[in-house]
């Protein structure tokens, strides 16, 4: 089945680039493209795409308190659109559930690569953005009110968050510690389950915050 999508952003042109981005894909469907947060909301209610393409910057009600309204449901997965620039607004949207982060320049492979990204549940989206965003926004020493998993991390798992929290896809991080991509895929399973975490880049945010991400193995 076609991975649905709606974009909402309040410039033309980028709505309408990547709209035909979008569509060239056999396994992408554009089910409607908006201006405002308001109508965003509307056609997530009328249409439940799989991924919502969602600028972080709109008059009226914006990308945040569209991903704060969305945020209790599985669907749609967002991704957020922005000029990045040390948005702290980007911050907020990790922190209410935004499944990842995609630049307005980027490019239309990026773009489909962040719908089918989205889609499966992942985060593979500009992780190099990611990482520095978590970087820079975290604080200078481990935060005592990072969230504290239901149970120790075994060692290995901290392995794999350490190279998640660095932008690496799971293939990657397979590459740098020699295991399965199916044993990297188990490690953080149990990790998000561990850290009631929503998704990947939250488990990366809390790595940052939690200072495990600074650490050496």
């Amino acid at each position: 089945m076609a991975i649905s999508v709606v974009i909402a952003d309040d410039q033309e042109m980028v709505r309408t680039g990547f709209r035909m981005i979008l569509e060239s894909q056999p396994d992408i469907e554009v089910l409607a493209d908006v201006v405002d947060g308001e109508a965003a909301l509307a056609a997530v209610a009328e249409h439940h795409p799989d991924v919502l393409l969602l600028d972080i910057r709109m008059p009226g009600l914006d990308g945040l308190e569209v991903t704060r309204r969305l945020s209790g449901s599985d669907r749609p997965r967002i991704v957020i659109v922005t000029t990045f620039d040390l948005d702290e607004y980007v911050h907020a949207a990790l922190h209410g559930g935004a499944s990842g982060f995609l630049l307005k320049d980027a490019s239309p492979a990026m773009l489909v690569e962040a719908v089918r990204a989205a889609a499966v549940g992942d985060a593979l989206v500009s992780p190099a953005i990611t990482v520095r965003l978590l970087r820079e926004m975290a604080p200078k020493t481990p935060d005592s009110r990072a969230r504290r998993p239901s149970e120790p991390l075994t060692e290995r798992e901290r392995d794999v968050v350490r190279c998640l929290a660095r932008g690496m896809t799971n293939a990657e991080i397979a590459g740098e510690l020699y295991v399965s991509l199916s044993t990297v895929k188990t490690h953080l399973a149990n990790v998000q389950a561990k850290l009631d975490a929503r998704n990947r880049v939250e488990i990366a945010a809390w790595a940052w915050e939690s200072g495990l991400a600074a650490t050496t193995a």
